[in-house]
């Protein structure tokens, strides 16, 4: 870790501004579940719970550890992080899985709407001589058919060079490393930024208790984040990450995916690495 940030983003802080991204988005876009589906879903979430039960014995100390550590998570506000760890892969491949074009995984917990336009071509915001790596990641938004479109918007965000996120890590500029990119007319864009760095999710809360429990790793594998649309077309979103990079193979999230994995090269006569991924939307 560099000295470039003096503070740890805890469990506490980053679990409180995902509860409430989370909640702002639950407002705008709430839903009535019918009543059927949740006695449904909520029967066999139970029957499965009570199958574990019998099969292990499970005794009334790990059961009363279980309620414990369950109203902790609460108190913590680690739900967000929780669930979008260990379910949303699930729900993700559950939900594209009739999509034909680009694939997609998981949002996870740290997208922040909003982030500041830039043109086709530009560079993410960041801080005066930010660590790392210079990243040029470029490509096209394509529809199905081969149809370049034009104005597609590509949504980045992604950790610093020391793992962080703004907005959910201290001493970072509000939009650091977020941006909005509107695509050409022939739907191509090069966006300037530094590559991310592997990041521990934080484990000085309920989760971290439960991986240190039950012996696991807290890692997930550098990647950038993405949502691109365009008019007509379905929404992507989804996460690109780096052959080679340390826990591809492993990722705690599972979100992972072959055909997610980016392979940079050099830039030929300049510094940093450059690649080339290109988007393809299914229509509505």
């Amino acid at each position: 870790m560099t000295d470039i940030i003096t503070d740890q983003a805890t469990a506490a802080a980053s679990g409180a501004a995902a509860t409430e991204q989370f909640r702002a988005k639950q407002r705008a876009a709430a839903a009535d579940v019918e009543t059927k589906r949740v006695d449904t879903l909520v029967t066999e979430l139970l029957t499965a719970a009570h199958d574990i039960i019998r099969r292990h014995k499970v005794t009334y100390d790990e059961y009363d550890a279980l309620k414990s550590w369950l109203i902790q998570v609460g108190e913590d506000g680690e739900w967000p992080l929780f669930l979008d760890v260990w379910l949303e892969h699930v729900v993700e491949e559950v939900a594209n899985e009739n999509r034909q074009g680009s694939k997609g995984t998981i949002e996870g917990p740290y997208y922040i709407p909003g982030s500041p336009s830039l043109p086709a071509e530009g560079t993410l915001p960041m801080r005066p001589h930010e660590e790392g790596t210079p990243l040029l990641f470029q490509g096209q938004v394509r529809s199905v058919d081969g149809t370049p479109l034009t104005g597609a918007t590509v949504e980045i965000w992604h950790a610093d060079n020391d793992g962080f996120y703004s907005q959910f890590a201290p001493n970072l500029p509000e939009w650091n490393l977020r941006g909005t990119v509107t695509a050409d007319d022939n739907g191509r864009f090069r966006i300037h930024t530094i590559e991310p760095a592997p990041y521990q999710i934080p484990t000085d809360g309920s989760c971290g208790k439960l991986i240190a429990a039950a012996g696991w790793h807290a890692w997930r594998p550098a990647h950038l984040h993405l949502k691109v649309s365009a008019p007509g077309h379905q929404l992507i979103t989804t996460q690109l990450y780096f052959k080679g990079g340390n826990h591809v193979t492993d990722d705690i999230a599972s979100a992972v995916k072959p055909e997610l994995i980016l392979a940079p090269s050099p830039v030929s006569g300049g510094s940093g690495r450059e690649v080339t991924y290109d988007f393809v939307l299914d229509r509505v």
